[in-house]
């Protein structure tokens, strides 16, 4: 499943320099995810990184527009990261 940012962000900017899939930009008034670009690190980290460095908790979120099982993630790491060799 994706991640969504909620209206609760501060425009902190922690989470987007943190994301290996450049899934995080700055919206209208507040950052967003690719859901698209977003794998929930999985193929990089153990847990999502911009969850880990939000100062405010509660405030990135599964998005549940956009589920997603870990093979989905995987595949879609895979495409993003080595497209070309496949």
């Amino acid at each position: 499943m994706a991640l969504l940012i909620t209206k609760k962000c501060i425009n902190c900017d922690m989470c987007e320099p943190e994301c290996p899939n450049q899934a995080i930009s700055m919206g209208d008034s507040i950052y967003q995810i690719d859901t698209d670009r977003c794998t929930e690190c999985v193929g990089h980290y153990e847990t999502p990184t911009c969850q880990k460095v939000c100062p405010i908790p509660g405030t990135i979120i599964s998005d549940p527009a956009h589920k997603e099982n870990e093979e989905q993630l995987w595949d879609k790491f895979v495409l993003l990261h080595h497209a070309d060799k496949l």
